[in-house]
């Protein structure tokens, strides 16, 4: 079963333009219910091993942990729904919770949902 704020490991092949492609880890941000539900697309955000330092908030660091092997950013501005079957290993890590409220405030930033 999948849970918010697992990193998985997911195929974003192809790649459109600005959108991070490859098989890279991605952070999964969608409401645990609608995981629980078996909804067949999930709301994650990609994130890259390239840190740029002060970008909050469309960067958090994510820190190694689990088999999560590098230090790296999650692409906040890079938010985007995926079929199930992208999801290719997982989990691989798992966020604490106060650095899941941080992408939350990140997100609620970035959407205007203040």
């Amino acid at each position: 079963m999948r849970r918010r704020g697992e990193v998985w490991l997911a195929d974003l092949n192809p790649q459109h333009g600005t959108e991070p492609g490859k098989t890279r880890p991605v952070l999964l941000v969608q409401a645990q219910a609608l995981l629980d539900a078996d909804h067949p697309s999930t709301l994650v955000i990609p994130l890259t091993t390239r840190l740029e330092n002060d970008a909050e908030p469309l960067r958090i660091r994510v820190p190694v942990g689990g088999k999560l092997r590098k230090e790296s950013d999650l692409l906040i501005d890079q938010l985007r729904a995926i079929d199930n079957h992208r999801l290719v290993t997982g989990p691989l890590a798992r966020l604490s919770q106060s650095q899941l409220h941080k992408v939350d405030q990140a997100l609620a930033e970035v959407l205007d949902l203040f």
